[in-house]
């Protein structure tokens, strides 16, 4: 159920930083991570600083352990939800961490890119009024 990288829109590689863990708690790989007050922690829906997948899974300490994100605002990401989706669509991030996927929208959080059958993986992008740019300060 996690998310995954599927590719760029620009075409180039996934950019990766370390980004410490805001609270004493593990985020698994796949999870989709969000930025509070310069630190990530599991997003939910409706989170305004959306950062991108993690891709690690790792117990951290709240402010001293990091994670390996992506963090591209046109990262592309695929992710099983056994729905049909018209590209352009809007969804919710849901679930907890390890069992992340996408749910109906009500906060357009994401984005899908391509249209998908219910037995194809759904390819979504974190929507720009969602995202956390990495030009932004982390501190």
């Amino acid at each position: 159920m996690a998310f995954k990288f599927a590719f760029r829109e620009s075409g180039g590689a996934p950019t990766i930083l370390d980004l410490v863990a805001k609270d004493t708690e593990t985020l698994t790989k796949g999870d989709l991570a969000n930025l509070e007050t310069g630190e990530i922690d599991l997003a939910a829906t409706n989170d305004s600083a959306l950062v991108g997948v993690i891709l690690e899974t790792k117990s951290h300490t709240a402010a001293t352990t990091t994670a390996k994100c992506i963090v591209d605002a046109d990262a592309v990401y695929s992710v099983v939800d056994n729905n049909a989706r018209a590209a352009g669509a809007t969804l919710d991030v849901s679930g907890a961490t390890g069992a992340q996927t996408v749910a109906t929208s009500s906060n357009k959080d994401l984005i899908v890119v391509r249209k998908s059958s219910a037995t194809e993986p759904t390819l979504v992008s974190i929507n720009r009024h969602s995202h956390w740019y990495a030009g932004t300060a982390v501190s």
